[in-house]
């Protein structure tokens, strides 16, 4: 029996990651090609043809819920895990020919319409980028981006080839938050001066020290880190554990943040801008695997004078004006006067896009070829704000924000964090 050693790879620190950050606008440039056609030429009925792009826990969640839509039918799986990509083809009912390692075969195919990326969040921007450039509609799950100028990439690339993206952020297709955004957006609160956002924390224990491990037998690795910098295995890095490491994801601040600052961009009609002014701390481990914030205290400051002030704790988001407040969460609302609650918004007041099923808007976006509730503009400037907060906590002070060109102001440092070297041979 082999004994059990102790890794001596280095881990990435905080201050390495700091160090290592860097963005090249070369390697974010998108080529001009043509789209194809809305639907596959070789579609065996009207029904849009779906392309599921990893299969772990939310992967999985969404091809069975695209699978149970009368318009839309799952042809075709990918997933770098051959144990998860086995149990996803018996559910789907499809046969091996219909499963793939690599996303790059699934996306040739010309009779996918679109497809679904539920990968780790480093892969969601180049997998997007790279099926939008073959014609192919996206589903792709929040935060649909790991940095700014990734982000940007990805929103242009989906308007220069005329495709449909929808962000997994599907609160926005809550009834509880759109009312809460529309009692907000119309003033029925007074003037808004403050948003209040908890997000849960990080409770996950990770031992000081790991051990390189052996890759499983039918897990693809490589493929796995992709774009991210090389490290050796281990099952701590990868699947759900991947969201607390900064290679990977951005911790709670993505996870969670994704979600309710989305909702507090909504309600402040922020969904084409950002904060110009951006303060926090974050509470960062010390030693071992893990390196994203275990606790945050964030404040933001948009350009019409609003503060959005996020901290861990809970899963909300409260809107506060001069004449009363409305708090939200999943299934819940509240208000303050009471009688907020049961207002109707009138026929000549703002009326917010209404969405009741985030995949069938989707699936009808793609037919209308209109923007969905949650599309890539929306998804990057949502994700932007949770960079912006973990670009803050990471430097230790506060930061200044332009919004309209997407750079800090006098802050080469700031900007150097927007974006991040890939791993060869992967580009954007």
């Amino acid at each position: 029996m082999k004994s059990k050693t102790t890794n001596k790879v280095k881990t990435v620190t905080r201050r390495e990651f700091l160090k290592s950050s860097v963005v090249t606008a070369a390697a974010f440039a998108v080529p001009t090609i043509v789209p194809s056609s809305v639907f596959g030429a070789n579609a065996p009925s009207n029904r849009i043809t779906i392309g599921s792009i990893g299969l772990g826990g939310m992967g999985t969640g969404n091809m069975r819920g695209f699978k149970g839509k009368s318009g839309s039918q799952v042809v075709a799986l990918c997933d770098v895990d051959a144990g998860h990509l086995e149990r996803a083809r018996k559910t789907a009912g499809l046969d091996e020919k219909s499963c793939y390692n690599d996303f790059r075969d699934l996306i040739a195919r010309d009779d996918v319409d679109a497809v679904v990326v539920a990968t780790p969040d480093h892969w969601h921007v180049p997998a997007s980028i790279a099926a939008v450039k073959a014609g192919k509609d996206v589903y792709c799950e929040k935060p649909l981006t790991l940095t700014i100028a990734g982000g940007r990439a990805l929103a242009d690339a989906v308007k220069r080839y005329g495709r449909v993206l929808q962000t997994g952020s599907q609160q926005r297709s809550g009834s509880e938050f759109r009312k809460a955004c529309e009692l907000v957006r119309n003033g029925r609160i007074g003037k808004l001066h403050t948003i209040k956002v908890g997000i849960p924390g990080n409770n996950r224990k990770c031992p000081p020290t790991w051990e390189a491990k052996p890759v499983p037998e039918g897990f693809d690795y490589d493929m796995w880190l992709g774009p991210a910098p090389w490290e050796p295995y281990t099952e701590q890095r990868c699947h759900y554990q991947f969201r607390f490491i900064l290679d990977y994801s951005g911790g709670q601040m993505t996870n969670w943040g994704a979600h309710y600052l989305d909702i507090a961009q909504w309600g402040n009609g922020a969904d084409d801008t950002g904060p110009v002014e951006i303060e926090g701390k974050g509470d960062f481990p010390d030693s071992g695997l893990f390196t994203t914030a275990k606790k945050v205290d964030i404040t933001y400051t948009y350009a019409n004078g609003v503060k959005l002030l996020l901290t861990t704790g809970g899963g909300n988001t409260r809107f506060e004006g001069s004449d009363g407040w409305v708090f939200v969460t999943r299934g819940r609302i509240d208000a303050e006067p009471k009688s907020l609650l049961k207002e109707k918004i009138g026929a000549d007041e703002i009326k917010l896009y209404n969405s009741r099923d985030h995949k069938q808007n989707f699936l009808d976006c793609i037919k209308s070829r209109k923007d969905p509730i949650a599309s890539a503009e929306i998804g990057h400037r949502s994700s932007t704000v949770c960079h912006l907060g973990n670009i803050a906590m990471l430097l230790g002070r506060k930061v200044k924000w332009d919004p309209k060109n997407e750079r800090f102001i006098n802050d080469s440092a700031a900007d150097s964090m927007t974006g991040r070297s890939m791993r060869s041979p992967w580009r954007l």
